[in-house]
């Protein structure tokens, strides 16, 4: 069974979905077999990806709603070469009509152990709001990804965040950790960054990813070419801190199935 991250942050505008994006053709670059999901009514990942969200014939939604499996709704990546079970506006009435459903908040989990043999590595992401849609993803998934800028407010988000994670824990998804903080829009000629990096790294030591993902016009203008950055400008610095990133994830999933395989 492949690893299932859900890349969450509660607060918008920290570059969830453009990691979620950038992050599934990295690992996709590396011959591993990814599947993005969109569980964003705004369907940004979905559009990013070079699929057309408005023009699918079957959504998360209906995957949610029981309407259709989920096999039958995915799309493939042109550009970037991974699965994409894709979102449009449909998913925001979701938020409401999941709440008369049975079995509310493993909707999505159960949905993905159809496939889950098919993929080495699931991504979720997780709108920038706790709702029934996040509750999903994170009830879904083995560890959360949080991408988040070195601001003063991030600290704070950050906080409600790892709350919200303890509580899905404790009653959903016992197996539910931090997989990694990732530092996002990343200026390091900036005193306030150093500061919260090293607070950062204080309170969750090597959880913290060793790459930084620096502020690029590349990576921002991609998604509008709906493509993932490393078919964009592979050589932009955007492109090249996706890579790496990819390249920590892997070696540390290499560390833990070496540890496990130790232990048994």
């Amino acid at each position: 069974m492949g690893k299932i991250y859900a890349i969450a942050n509660q607060k918008g505008g920290v570059g969830k979905t453009t990691t979620s994006v950038n992050l599934a053709a990295s690992l996709a670059a590396t011959k591993k077999r990814v599947l993005l999901v969109d569980l964003d009514p705004q369907g940004n990942a979905t559009m990013g990806s070079g699929v057309d969200k408005n023009g699918v014939e079957f959504s998360i939604y209906d995957v949610l709603m029981g309407l259709t499996r989920l096999e039958s709704s995915l799309q493939v990546s042109p550009d970037g070469h991974f699965s994409v079970l894709p979102a449009n506006g449909d998913l925001t009435a979701a938020e409401v009509e999941m709440l008369a459903l049975d079995n509310r908040e493993y909707r999505l989990k159960n949905a993905l152990a159809e496939v889950s043999n098919q993929f080495d590595f699931v991504l979720i992401d997780c709108p920038p709001s706790l709702n029934m849609l996040t509750v999903n993803g994170l009830t879904a998934c083995d560890g959360v990804i949080i991408p988040m800028q070195c601001e003063y407010y991030a600290l704070e988000g950050l906080s409600a965040l790892v709350n919200t994670i303890n509580t899905i824990q404790d009653r959903l998804n016992p197996n539910l950790k931090i997989e990694g903080l990732l530092r996002t829009m990343y200026d390091p000629r900036n005193s306030l960054t150093g500061d919260v990096s090293q607070q950062l790294h204080n309170h969750f030591g090597e959880k913290v990813y060793r790459t930084c993902v620096p502020r690029n016009v590349r990576l921002a203008e991609a998604p509008s070419f709906g493509m993932p950055v490393i078919a964009y400008d592979k050589a932009s610095k955007g492109a090249l801190a996706y890579i790496a990133l990819a390249g920590e994830i892997l070696r540390r999933n290499e560390v833990s199935d070496t540890t496990l395989a130790t232990a048994s």
